[in-house]
């Protein structure tokens, strides 16, 4: 079989449309579909199936595409490799990885201060929430990613190493003119009657938990599309926010941040892939530490436990 083939197919899945499949690889849409008729002939089974919106993978086809994406990524690092050896250098970028609150503060924080130790390193800082984030690295696309184990938690999977940096405690945003900027630490009952926004399920999730145990609800009237919409609605009065302390440092204009007694807490960690690590992976990893200490020292120690996890 050839890979170009199992190519196609991984995009047709990816994209779930026979023409923008097509479009991205420079193909017509019939050539992309002989290649998936061709494969499905070689393995004996259909590998995708027509519905209202375009195509999706059959359930062997599910499996097939698994299997397909993990040869297709170590097919590209092998031809990395090759290319490193002949240039007589390691010339692969960096790919980082971080949470829209983790790239706005300490991983550049940390990636300036693995340059100035190593030198010229080729890097790139993609954001992203914490699911999508280790997928990715599973995936080969990044060589580290900075993430949190807020809700639904980090999947344990072995292919994957995971370090730990620090606790991180949420604080509430709140505009500069709110009655209770200024004040704090608060209990959650004096918020109570106060309207939120959120902006993805995992924070929303941390809220409502620190709610429940405070005897109280909160009250998600808004939802932002991303972490900068939120922080809007914050500054503009719309809503208050529960945010991560590390991004304290990089609030924007007309938005302050007043703590919780007894915050919510979310565990930071740096994954990495266990094949073919990038030998820059574990020197940045000693930034995101000291970059993480400088503007949240860290509370425990030690990771938090799952029975942790669980009373957050």
């Amino acid at each position: 079989m050839e890979l170009t083939v199992w190519r196609t197919f991984v995009t047709v899945c990816r994209l779930g449309s026979l023409s923008a499949a097509a479009a991205e690889l420079n193909h017509t849409q019939s050539a992309v579909s002989r290649q998936i008729a061709g494969l499905e002939r070689q393995l004996g089974v259909p590998l995708v199936e027509r519905h209202a919106r375009g195509v999706r993978p059959t359930p062997a086809g599910e499996v097939f595409r698994h299997h397909a994406v993990a040869t297709l990524n170590e097919a590209d690092r092998a031809v990395r490799a090759v290319r490193d050896a002949r240039d007589g250098a390691f010339n692969r970028p960096l790919a980082v990885g971080a949470t829209p609150s983790l790239a706005a503060g300490i991983v550049p924080e940390a990636i300036r201060g693995l340059l100035e130790r190593a030198g010229s390193i080729r890097w790139n800082l993609l954001p992203g929430l914490s699911g999508q984030l280790h997928n990715r690295v599973i995936a080969g696309d990044l060589d580290i990613a900075v993430v949190t184990d807020a809700p639904p938690g980090l999947p344990h999977d072995l292919r994957v190493e995971r370090r730990f940096l620090g606790l991180d405690d949420m604080v509430v945003a709140l505009p500069v003119g709110h009655p209770q900027a200024g004040r704090g630490p608060v209990h959650m009952q004096t918020l109570a009657d106060q309207t939120w926004v959120e902006d993805n399920d995992g924070s929303a999730a941390l809220l409502r938990q620190h709610a429940a145990r405070a005897g109280v609800s909160a009250r998600i009237d808004l939802t932002a599309a991303d972490l900068v919409g939120k922080l809007a609605l914050a500054a503009t009065g719309h809503a208050i926010a529960l945010i991560p302390g590390v991004l304290t440092g990089a609030l924007r204009t007309g938005v302050t941040t007043m703590s919780l007694v007894d915050p919510p807490t979310r565990g930071i960690y740096a994954i990495t892939p266990r094949r073919d690590p990038h030998p820059s992976a574990a020197p940045l990893f000693d930034q995101l530490a000291t970059a993480f200490a400088s503007v949240r020292p860290t509370r425990t120690p030690h990771p938090p436990t799952e029975k942790d996890a669980l009373a957050r």
